[in-house]
């Protein structure tokens, strides 16, 4: 589940919720309303795994340096 991959990305990162929703889908709401059993949209299900995989990318090429 999208919301499982969320959870474990915000706790990782020290992200909070609300940012996180505006950094992806420019909804500051949008992790409380998974939570509460919305479902997203494949297309943003497909962007919310993409900025995940770019964040955690970006991090590894930063402290590797």
């Amino acid at each position: 589940m999208l919301i499982r991959s969320i959870e474990k990305f915000l706790r990782a990162y020290d992200v909070s919720a609300t940012t996180f929703g505006r950094l992806t889908v420019k909804d500051p709401r949008f992790v409380y309303d998974l939570r509460n059993g919305r479902e997203p949209r494949p297309d943003t299900e497909a962007r919310v795994q993409a900025f995940i995989a770019g964040y955690k990318a970006g991090r590894e090429t930063t402290h590797a340096a």
